[in-house]
């Protein structure tokens, strides 16, 4: 995390001497430029608009900190007010309902639309003069809008172009309303500036022109829009008395017959874009909700942060995969000018953060252990293939195919083919799935009916996850990377695409495994932790326990290995009913179950044996009982969401221990104290050692290390042997702890008196305060005495007869000799019985 900032740090000031660079640049007109686009979230209400207007003098110098003029001349281009409903959208609702004759729907809109505007023109003028000027601007424009819609309402048609003009009304009012805004102030402040601000309106439609009719959306006519705004400047500069700045239109354009038509999707910031061509100014900053360009969608992936530098392609990359912070078409005009014009992101309700740089240099390409900047994703895709042997070495099939595709306006998102040419898989929205399907089938009948193509085969709904980065060119093993972090959170990959600019890695997945999918790849990459759910079975002294060092050690293990360890569910056994979880149990969240809350909300008390803390409130608000046993318990903790889940069973209960192969199914992995999975019968232990073989490598781990010995590695000493070859002709020892502590007792050896303080160090003080007050560790006891200070101690079962007729020590036994393959034809009960008998002999 330290070295984010470092790096982010150091991007900034780069950033800075870029700008001295291009402050070098003679703009347009011979001054110095900068364009500030803000969004309809930025201009949503009265506050909104002082907001923006505070942000745009800081721009200049006039207000802040430093308030230092600047020589820079700003075009502030601005959307229509957004909210809820938005402008826009009331407008184009107005349209449609005038198509369908809806008169009362119509005067209902107006009058939300009026509403909107009224109130915020109230919110921000006092002066009567320049509010009803301003409300006179917008109901003359309403009522323009009434006679259009009678049009519409009498051909019950829906035209694109009046669309358009109805549409584009709501910029042209919110422009005047900020310009109106900045000149009140600025005339406010005319005595303390030393320079005079003069604030224009400028109906983009006087500007840009574009071709409608050389692409789908509108190709800008460059040369005549330069002339447009040249002849603007030169009407406009000889009234204005000091600096002249501009509040512009966002969206709306001009076609080459004059006619009024809009820039299509994002086109506010097509728009800043544009002008920021045309005065050749030295940025445009988007002025948005958000703190700049994010690593991944924070809705999904809640540890996604803000990159401080992307590069052209990368920004446009991930725009076209679903990051909905700029689109790619508003980087082409500030790619095409030299020197290139760099693109801000930055929020307007946080104007403090620096945001996001978009320009020639990456955070990517700069910093190595982070290759990738970013992830994005493309849901509600379907993909579909394309398949059979009479395509193989056949040319103009795909010309077919995607010719088909093209016909009937069905955009091909993502392709991918082997070089087999057996196939050809390609994804598309999922709503046109079926439409491509039926026009295939038509194109290639033929094909079909001959079995040359076996098969058109589509599989929805499906997601795409992209890989954005230009740190990723020549370096080798990043797809491995991409592909193992997919794999170890157990997805399955449906189709894989990758140009040769190596900036971009696409993988196909099942929509119900997008979030995990871009989790797993988030934190694979070091952009965010990896977070491994937790459940514990069993609150006895050593759940407890452990319950208190996953809480102490939580952030240590986050910090050093980026692994979040989340206590999610607790159950203090396998026949109690009610177990704790967590209340927000939302992926992302924080929350985590501690000792404290879990004694709160179970025993009504803070605190344990173990323990002498007092918890926090929120600790407790976190989690809440809920009822459904072991089952529930399960559920409770598994999240789709989640690639890592993982139990610990701290019980020695037969119950618990044969749920093991069935956690182990479903991809849980397993930490066990329990010794009766593997020490169980046949038909477990062979249930859990296929559980864990299921998948590969990709398996759930089964970790039974202290199931034999306890804190003894034996279990891992005896496969450290095995695995080297080492043949094991004999093991000695004492399994049982507790038999071992009564065998000391009743038979002490030499110097035993030095093990009194280790004794009473591990007993808490209970041997010493609470059975005797004085013990001699030399001298032998009875066995009645031995057996009372070892159940003292917490070394002997619940049940003391399971010590006492081998049965824990039978299944310790049973365990070794599974290890060592000598487990097929024997039981735990033939080894008790047979241990039973041995002692009868003697």
């Amino acid at each position: 995390f330290i070295s984010f900032h470092i790096a982010s740090h150091k991007s900034f000031l780069v950033s800075n001497s870029m700008i001295s660079e291009l402050e070098t640049v003679v703009g347009f007109a011979d001054l110095q430029w900068e364009v500030h686009k803000f969004g309809g979230t930025s201009v949503e209400n009265a506050a909104c608009y002082e907001s923006v207007a505070t942000i745009i003098e800081e721009q200049i110098g006039i207000v802040g900190q430093s308030s230092i003029p600047c020589d820079i001349n700003l075009t502030v281009v601005v959307s229509a007010m957004g909210g809820k409903p938005k402008t826009t959208d009331l407008l184009l609702s107005t349209v449609e309902a005038a198509a369908n004759r809806d008169h009362e729907a119509v005067e209902n809109l107006f009058s939300l639309i009026t509403e909107k505007h009224w109130t915020c023109l109230e919110s921000l003028f006092s002066k009567d003069e320049t509010r009803d000027r301003l409300k006179k601007v917008i109901k003359d424009d309403l009522d323009d809008i009434r006679d259009i819609l009678k049009t519409v309402s009498l051909m019950k048609w829906q035209a694109s172009r009046i669309r358009e003009l109805v549409s584009g009304y709501g910029e042209i009012w919110s422009a005047q309303i900020l310009s109106a805004l900045l000149s009140l102030r600025s005339e406010e402040r005319a005595d303390e500036d030393v320079d005079r601000h003069n604030f224009l309106y400028l109906d983009a439609r006087r500007v840009i022109i574009i071709d409608e009719e050389a692409i789908e959306n509108g190709s800008v006519c460059w040369d005549v829009s330069s002339e447009k705004l040249l002849k603007v400047y030169a009407e406009d500069a000889p009234k204005t008395d000091g600096k002249l700045h501009y509040v512009m239109t966002g969206y709306v354009a001009s076609n080459t017959h004059g006619v009024s038509t809009t820039l299509q999707r994002d086109g506010s910031d097509y728009s800043a874009a544009i002008m920021g061509k045309l005065l050749r100014s030295r940025s445009v900053t988007i002025w948005t909700d958000v703190d700049g360009v994010l690593s991944a969608d924070p809705r999904r992936v809640p540890d996604a942060f803000v990159i401080p530098e992307v590069s052209y392609n990368e920004a446009m990359e991930l725009a076209y995969f679903g990051a909905k912070v700029i689109h790619p078409k508003t980087i082409q005009p500030a790619l095409s000018m030299s020197p290139n014009i760099p693109i801000y992101i930055r929020n307007t309700f946080y104007p403090s953060f620096p945001g996001t740089r978009i320009y020639t240099t990456s955070t990517s390409s700069s910093d190595e252990e982070r290759s990738v900047c970013g992830f994005s994703s493309v849901d509600n895709i379907a993909l579909i293939n394309v398949e059979g042997s009479g395509m193989i070495g056949v040319p103009g099939v795909a010309k077919r195919l995607f010719g088909t595709l093209e016909s009937i306006g069905v955009n091909v998102i993502l392709i991918s083919q082997a070089s087999s040419e057996h196939s050809i898989t390609f994804a598309t929205a999922q709503n046109q799935e079926q439409q491509a399907k039926i026009a295939i089938e038509e194109e290639f009948h033929r094909e079909l009916k001959e079995s040359h193509i076996s098969q058109i085969e589509v599989k929805s709904p499906c997601s795409i996850i992209a890989a954005v980065g230009d740190g990723m060119m020549m370096v080798a093993g990043v797809s491995g990377r991409f592909f193992s972090a997919l794999g170890d959170a157990k997805i399955n990959i449906l189709a894989i695409s990758q140009g040769c600019s190596e900036r971009n890695i696409s993988a196909v997945v099942s929509s119900k495994e997008s979030t995990r999918a871009l989790r797993a790849v988030h934190a694979a990459f070091r952009l965010s932790h990896a977070t491994v759910r937790v459940g514990i079975v069993g609150m006895n002294e050593l759940g407890e326990s452990l319950l208190m060092l996953l809480k102490s050690q939580r952030a240590k293990i986050r910090k050093k290995f980026e692994v979040d360890l989340q206590v999610c569910a607790v159950i203090a056994g396998g026949s109690i009913n009610n177990f704790v979880s967590l209340k927000n149990d939302d992926f992302g969240s924080s929350d985590s179950i501690t000792l404290p809350a879990y004694n709160m909300l179970v025993n009504g008390s803070e605190l344990s044996k173990n323990e002498g803390i007092v918890t926090f409130d929120k600790e407790i608000q976190a989690a809440s009982v809920c009822a459904g046993g072991m089952h529930g318990f399960k559920e409770s903790l598994l999240s789709d969401d989640c690639a890592h889940h993982v139990i610990f069973d701290c019980t020695g209960e037969k119950q618990v221990g044969e749920l093991h192969a069935t956690w182990l199914e479903r991809n849980v992995n397993v930490v066990t104290a329990n010794n009766w999975g593997l020490g169980g019968p046949r038909s477990l232990r062979d249930a859990i050692t296929l559980a864990q073989k299921a998948r590969g490598k990709f398996s759930a781990e089964y970790l039974c290390g202290v199931t034999v010995g306890g804190a003894l590695p034996v279990i891992n000493t005896l496969r450290s042997l095995l695995n080297s070859g080492d043949k094991i002709y004999r093991m000695d020892g004492i399994i049982s702890v507790s038999m071992s502590y009564i065998l000391f007792r009743i038979s002490p050896p030499p110097d035993a008196d030095r093990n009194m303080k280790f004794d009473e160090l591990i007993s808490q003080g209970s041997l010493r305060d609470n059975m005797l007050t004085s013990i001699n560790l030399g001298k032998a006891c009875s066995f009645a005495d031995a057996v009372r200070e070892a159940v003292a101690l917490g070394l002997m079962e619940d049940d003391p007869r399971k010590d006492f007729n081998n049965d824990y020590t039978s299944r310790c036994l049973m365990i070794l000799a599974k290890e060592l393959g000598l487990d097929q034809n024997i039981s735990p009960k033939d080894i008790q019985c047979a241990s039973d008998k041995m002692v009868e002999d003697d």
